[in-house]
């Protein structure tokens, strides 16, 4: 099944993303700016494109795994695109050395999913499980 999701370019360079390879979950965006902050080695792109990702659907944002090759990471690790957000979507990156995205090349994949409202229930006990309380390393091999 296909859906359909509205998408509006901000600026004529704008390019409407599209996916690299049949299967793909993600769609590549394209820079078409590109802004220094003045936080540390943080930049922003802009891809100049806006969303209206339908009610019960959410945009997530994930750098492409060839930002290894200009040592970027996204500050937030993953951008959360709400179905109510009709501004252009950007992401921010930590730069671990000077190389940088251009305009032009691809720098994020968007990925459009949907997920459950739920109502949260306080409860006094929880069930048990095998893990219990174990946390961060707790299920590796011994």
């Amino acid at each position: 099944m296909i859906m359909k999701v509205k998408v509006k370019k901000l600026v004529p360079e704008a390019k409407i993303p599209k996916y690299a390879k049949e299967g793909d979950a993600g769609l590549d965006l394209t820079v078409t700016s590109v802004e220094d902050l003045e936080l540390l080695d943080y930049t922003k792109y802009g891809f100049g494109l806006a969303f209206e990702i339908p009610v019960g659907y959410v945009g997530l944002l994930f750098p492409r795994s060839s930002c290894y090759k200009k040592d970027q990471v996204m500050s937030n690790a993953v951008g959360v695109i709400d179905s109510s957000y009709r501004g252009e979507v950007s992401a921010v990156m930590i730069g671990m050395s000077d190389e940088k995205y251009e305009v032009g090349e691809r720098a994020a994949q968007l990925i459009i999913m949907p997920y459950p409202q739920i109502e949260l229930e306080e409860a006094e006990e929880l069930s048990e499980t095998e893990r219990g309380q174990g946390g961060f390393g707790s299920t590796g091999v011994k």
